[in-house]
């Protein structure tokens, strides 16, 4: 008895995305094609916005540690799934799992709810244009700032301190190519439907709740946006579309996986590897493309170093 919560497992092997050869190399090309040339995309963004004196607005101050939360979590997942690829035992030390799993969330949570941020900036300047610069002063931006930050580590050092009272003895290989809550929990050695309901309370349900408030607010800007006449109307539609692209992106992928019981399904590695290896580093690239801001500061930015 004295054992029964002592960690025998010290490793766990990773299963991969396919056990298909061919396969493996074309997933291996393509992702490193997204990491070489998008990655990239995070930086310059954060570069633009810090360089530029006319994107001091609070909307670029949030895009920049969009961009600088992106660029961190592709780190988290893609560079160890790279080298897994050309290995034959894709192996993970016990505490490097534990680890992943945490930043993995810990960046996750941060993002979703920088998105909240952002919706609430945008709720602001298009519905109370006269308040925002009392409401989104710099203070307020900043704490804004700290309370996603402190957000997203409580969402992860929950799900990490549920996960370490679980006791693992084998068997030890995972069903994906990364850790992730629901394939590690599966290996645990006892029974672990409690441990699953909050989860999926803490992952699936704040997942959900995040999307669908983020929808709301989106349409209630979006009518106010449709029956107003001013010049700025163009603009605003762009921004919120380019937002809703965003929250469908990010948010629909994690309601897939972690609002529902942890059982697997054919989807799920497909859906992981678009949720943590392709979606950041897509990014910047609709940014980019769908803010005039951004792009003509892009392009102050290259001619300046390139003249």
């Amino acid at each position: 008895m004295e054992n029964e919560n002592s960690t025998e497992v010290t490793e766990f092997i990773l299963a991969g995305l396919t056990q298909s050869q061919n396969i493996q190399l074309l997933v291996f090309a393509l992702v490193l094609i997204f990491y070489l040339i998008i990655l990239p995309g995070n930086f310059l963004i954060i570069l633009t916005i810090r360089s530029d004196p006319s994107l001091t607005a609070p909307l670029y101050f949030f895009l920049g540690n969009l961009a600088f939360l992106d660029a961190s979590y592709s780190f988290i997942v893609a560079p160890r799934m790279l080298v897994d690829f050309l290995s034959e035992k894709k192996v993970i030390s016990y505490r490097a799992c534990i680890t992943q799993l945490f930043f993995l969330h810990f960046l996750g949570g941060g993002e979703g709810l920088l998105l909240v941020v952002m919706a609430f900036d945008r709720y602001i300047a298009i519905c109370r244009p006269l308040h925002y610069s009392t409401v989104m002063n710099p203070r307020a931006c900043y704490a804004l700032l700290l309370a996603l930050w402190l957000g997203g580590f409580v969402h992860s050092i929950i799900q990490v301190a549920l996960i370490l009272r679980l006791p693992f003895c084998g068997p030890n290989r995972l069903d994906n190519f990364f850790c992730d809550v629901p394939q590690v929990i599966k290996l645990a050695c006892t029974d672990t439907f409690v441990v699953e309901l909050l989860m999926v309370f803490n992952s699936g349900l704040m997942t959900l709740l995040c999307f669908l408030g983020l929808l709301a607010s989106y349409a209630v800007i979006l009518c106010r946006v449709h029956g107003s006449s001013s010049e700025g109307k163009s603009k605003a539609l762009s921004t919120c579309t380019t937002h809703i692209i965003v929250i469908f992106l990010m948010f629909g992928p994690g309601i897939f996986i972690y609002t529902r019981p942890f059982r697997a399904f054919p989807a799920d590695k497909v859906v992981s590897l678009f949720h943590t290896v392709i979606f950041p580093l897509l990014n910047p690239v609709i940014y980019t493309l769908r803010n005039q801001e951004v792009k003509s500061s892009v392009k102050r930015l290259f001619s300046q170093h390139l003249a």
